[in-house]
């Protein structure tokens, strides 16, 4: 099993990133408002098992690509560091849109809705940034099994994005009227959520290799 450092560590991570806007939750949060609640969460289905891919394909082989090949590793230390600078940076610059800025969908059946949230999932930069860059770091050989500790940091993820994101489909429409009337409250979450993306990419740029 992953140390527990490590384990909260990718976890604070995987926080920071779900609640920074991107193609899941702006999907997730215009297809709840557009077609209700149970649509949303269909659709968070879909996007579950795109985590669910991603993740065994990391824990099938790309963590061991990393460790093999040292300059692996550092490549995708640094990849991952930059694109949390960037999430930090988007959440921080002026005219940032906001994922309750609703786009008008059409209504789409049941299976339509699982499928859209899966390909939603499978081609978010975001998700696969953090299999395919930030999760292999984490990864000790030292301390276990490098396929175990995937599927415990994968599982780690999964439950934190699928329980921020349920929340947001069950409640988008009066988040979203929340702060469309308190624009003050989203300025604050997109500091604070560049601030912790933003400390994550230092320490992840100047950590050195296990």
């Amino acid at each position: 099993m992953p140390e527990l450092a490590s384990l909260l560590a990718f976890a604070l991570i995987a926080l920071g990133m779900v609640l920074t806007p991107g193609p899941n939750m702006i999907y997730l949060v215009s297809r709840s408002i557009c077609q209700g609640q149970a649509a949303g969460l269909i659709s968070l289905g879909g996007v579950a098992l795109g985590f669910v891919v991603y993740m065994l394909s990391a824990a099938l082989g790309i963590t061991a690509l990393v460790f093999a090949v040292p300059l692996a590793y550092d490549a995708l230390r640094l990849a991952g560091a930059a694109y949390l600078a960037w999430l930090a940076w988007n959440a921080l610059k002026p005219g940032g849109r906001s994922a309750f800025h609703v786009r008008d969908l059409p209504r789409d059946t049941n299976r339509k809705l699982f499928a859209m949230g899966f390909v939603t999932s499978l081609l978010n930069p975001k998700i696969a940034m953090l299999y395919l860059s930030l999760l292999p770091q984490f990864v000790n050989p030292q301390v276990g099994s490098v396929f175990v500790q995937s599927i415990a940091f994968g599982f780690t993820q999964i439950a934190i994005s699928v329980s921020v994101n349920a929340l947001i489909a069950l409640f988008a429409g009066s988040i979203a009227l929340f702060l469309g009337e308190r624009p003050v409250f989203m300025r604050a979450q997109r500091m604070l959520m560049a601030t912790v993306l933003g400390g994550l990419a230092v320490r992840m740029a100047l950590e050195s290799r296990r």
